[in-house]
């Protein structure tokens, strides 16, 4: 009902027993609660919170407006709502290493299994965009040593993300890789990867575990669940897909309402309240209040 079956402590625990297992973890994308109550009802491994959705869903760019409140509370909010362990976007770390420290401890205390940090400048742009720019390696280290530091559970899993394979190149990025494994990175997102010869370069270089993006209308070539098992991938994230797929149906919705002036054409288009119920266990609240308000001495 109110609170998940599984705690924090035991979703980390099972974040990183599913990283090692040798299955690909499958992560999708949540923009709030309930998606990610609906990514555990289909079974999934896991729930992902993208720092591109959460700004796109407070309606600003994905350039690193959102505060550490905004995304802990956030995280907070999604996390409580699924048994899954929770991966969750912390962009540049809202500052430097000692602001970096402090986010890890905002994001243990809302329950979160993980997060990543990137490389990036801040503002910071979309991982898939052009013309990013990188903050030195060394800057990067302390960040991420100070998050390794910082964290007081050790199976929250802190990984890193390198942009670099877009500005610097395929070996430049392995090379920062490696130096953030060095200094505490549990795991590595290599971002914007171009095709399969990539995610295989830094399978082949690294012996930690890898996080693929298969995002949308990205640079990175949308590969399948068997082919990134076949590269010895980790873990997946399907970050904006829920978003995206919500709101080409609301807006294609709202057109058609608007010119028919009635929304009865859709309804078997439509979530249908049973269903809605169903996921927010309704009936269980239902029994709970009648326990307490209909109890006999």
């Amino acid at each position: 009902m109110i609170k998940t079956e599984t705690s924090a402590q035991k979703k980390r625990e099972n974040f990183v027993k599913g990283l090692k297992s040798g299955k690909l973890q499958r992560f999708p994308g949540a923009f709030s609660p309930l998606v990610a109550r609906l990514i555990e009802d289909i079974g999934f491994d896991g729930v992902y919170i993208s720092g591109a959705v959460l700004s796109n869903d407070l309606a600003y760019p994905d350039i690193g407006l959102t505060t550490l409140s905004e995304v802990s509370t956030r995280g907070r909010q999604i996390s409580r709502a699924t048994n899954l362990p929770t991966l969750i976007d912390m962009d540049t770390g809202f500052g430097e290493a000692m602001s970096a420290a402090r986010t890890i401890t905002d994001l243990e205390d809302a329950g979160l299994s993980g997060c990543h940090i990137e490389d990036q400048v801040n503002p910071k742009r979309c991982g898939h965009l052009d013309n990013k720019t990188l903050v030195p390696a060394a800057d990067m280290i302390r960040k991420i040593k100070a998050c390794s530091d910082a964290k007081r559970d050790s199976n929250f899993v802190i990984m890193a993300r390198t942009d670099a394979r877009a500005s610097e190149g395929l070996d430049k990025a392995i090379d920062r890789a490696k130096a953030y494994v060095d200094a505490g990175a549990n795991a590595i997102f290599p971002e914007a990867m171009k095709d399969e010869t990539d995610f295989e370069a830094f399978r082949k270089a690294l012996d930690v575990p890898l996080l693929a993006n298969m995002t949308e209308f990205g640079k990175s070539k949308i590969l399948d669940k068997t082919k990134l098992e076949d590269l010895g991938y980790n873990m997946v994230i399907y970050p904006v897909t829920t978003l995206r797929l919500a709101m080409y149906h609301v807006e294609e919705s709202l057109r058609s309402i608007k010119d028919a002036g009635t929304q009865e054409h859709l309804l078997d288009k439509m979530q249908h309240r049973s269903r809605l119920y169903e996921l927010v266990d309704y009936e269980a609240y239902n029994s709970f209040d009648k326990s307490v308000y209909n109890f006999k001495l």
